[in-house]
């Protein structure tokens, strides 16, 4: 029952993460145009990083490198 909550509370700190990134997205426009390529880098990192933890299974570390990865590739689709 105790893996549950966890992973509820992981999900929900997930879909936080749409409204912050798309928060910080307008508030930093000139910071997106200039390191556009660093957050794609980052984004990537980041998925390759959970993809590794899923496998390992340390859920701590997975849903926050998904959460970055999350509130970077958010400011993709802002110009």
């Amino acid at each position: 029952m105790q893996e549950i909550y966890k992973l509820l509370i992981g999900i929900l700190v997930l879909i936080a993460g749409i409204p912050i990134g798309d928060f910080l997205a307008r508030k930093t426009k000139e910071e997106l145009k200039e390191g556009r390529i660093w957050f794609k880098s980052l984004a990537a990192v980041c998925l390759i990083g959970a993809i590794i933890f899923l496998i390992l299974g340390n859920d701590a570390i997975l849903f926050g490198l998904l959460f970055i990865a999350i509130v970077t590739s958010r400011s993709f689709k802002k110009k």
